[in-house]
């Protein structure tokens, strides 16, 4: 298995066969709860009701009406649905408690900061199958979404930075086509 952040050239594949790969060492349909809990920073869950946080203010978690802990949120995460954000800017996409994709950002990307334009992007990257337009707050045009259905890969293109902000790979909204 190829290990994505050892090599993140394989990111720019427009064909890439997911049961190669691994993140940090999980690979894609492994149990959610192999993902070293000392990486997991917080956890986003389909079973957590209400949510809040923000930056200098410590998350809290509810359901039913009920307060929840971090480590009780990152629990249900990893038996049932969500997302697990890791320190290392890196997260995993969870489904029935399997590792169901992978979400690359932050520090990793610089490894693309040499992609100054957005055709260098389309001749690192090639054709994508789907380019949707992304809007900011007001609809200002802000950059790309670039889906590579044979890849499962969706590649962020920031317009006015110019600069890839995320590549996400596997069973992300988008990801496998119409």
């Amino acid at each position: 298995m190829m290990e994505i952040l050892e090599n993140l050239d394989v990111l720019s594949l427009p064909r890439l066969d997911l049961t190669t790969i691994r993140m940090g060492g999980i690979a894609l349909g492994a149990p959610a709860d192999s993902i070293p809990r000392h990486r997991i920073v917080q956890a986003q869950s389909s079973a957590v009701a209400r949510s809040r946080g923000g930056d200098g203010t410590d998350s809290e978690y509810h359901d039913a009406g009920q307060p929840l802990t971090p480590d009780e949120v990152i629990d249900r995460t990893v038996r049932s649905d969500g997302f697990l954000y890791c320190a290392d800017e890196v997260t995993y996409k969870v489904s029935a408690g399997l590792v169901v994709g992978f979400a690359i950002y932050g520090r990793h990307l610089s490894h693309f900061a040499h992609l100054s334009s957005y055709e260098e992007l389309l001749a690192a990257f090639g054709t994508p199958d789907l380019v949707c337009e992304e809007g900011g707050a007001y609809g200002d045009f802000t950059g790309h979404g670039l889906y590579y259905w044979d890849a499962r890969k969706h590649v962020k293109w920031d317009a006015s930075g110019n600069r890839v902000t995320l590549i996400n790979v596997g069973d992300f909204e988008g990801n496998a086509g119409p």
